[in-house]
């Protein structure tokens, strides 16, 4: 075991979001990701466009709940239903302890095989990068069609550069970040380890074909920093 930083450890190459982890997560992601609140409220804002009364919305890896319980609360006037689907038993359990709300609920689900309902937005917060790269176009194959017509998908992403020389910069540039966040460069290094084979990015051109293969023809990225990108897709 080594330590990444704000408590949480892990093995090489075994990332988990389970176990001691999911007390220190909300802090380690914050930290972690630029612009983490940025994009929540930039997500919230956007879904005033396609949140109605009746509507049911998914965030597909929800961890703790906390974009879930924002965009709850922030449409808590309506009669619509969110849902935030988390396969961490642990995670399920942490997010229905922090966050309650009349239009929200939980469910202990595989995303990838679960049935998803007619939906008007669907999100996922750097979530799809985890998804292993031979099952991900099924999954958006299932979002677009789970979709309404006008219904959106966004979807934020760690993102690779689309040539070696770009990727270097971006990488130091971000390790530059974690530095100046506090973390110790032995807690960089482990971090990555652990992610060895857990988290596989993919570039934005990537992302955008395996958007485009799936149906979706309107697709818009909202927000970017660094290798980090957020996506607006409507159907």
């Amino acid at each position: 075991m080594a330590l990444l930083g704000d408590k949480i450890v892990a093995k090489n190459a075994n990332w988990k979001f389970n176990g001691n982890m999911v007390e220190y997560f909300e802090g380690h992601v914050e930290k972690s990701v630029p612009l983490y609140h940025e994009g929540h409220e930039l997500i919230r804002k956007l879904s005033d466009y396609f949140v109605k009364d009746d509507s049911v919305c998914y965030e597909l890896g929800s961890s703790t709940g906390k974009l879930s319980y924002k965009l709850a609360k922030h449409h808590e006037f309506r009669n619509a239903n969110f849902i935030g689907v988390e396969i961490e038993e642990d995670m399920v359990k942490k997010a229905n302890e922090l966050y309650q709300n009349p239009n929200l609920s939980f469910v202990c689900e595989d995303m990838t095989v679960m049935n998803l309902e007619k939906a008007d937005l669907i999100t996922s917060y750097y979530t799809i990068q985890f998804i292993h790269p031979k099952l991900r176009q099924q999954l958006i194959d299932k979002i677009y069609e789970s979709l309404n017509w006008g219904g959106a998908f966004i979807m934020y992403e760690k993102v690779r550069a689309n040539d070696a020389r770009f990727q270097d910069i971006i990488s130091n540039l971000y390790m530059e970040y974690k530095l100046e966040q506090g973390y110790e460069a032995e807690e960089i290094i482990a971090k990555a380890k652990s992610l060895k084979g857990v988290l596989e990015p993919f570039s934005t051109e990537g992302n955008i074909d395996m958007l485009k293969r799936a149906g979706f023809v309107d697709i818009l990225s909202v927000q970017k920093y660094m290798n980090f990108e957020g996506f607006l897709v409507i159907k």
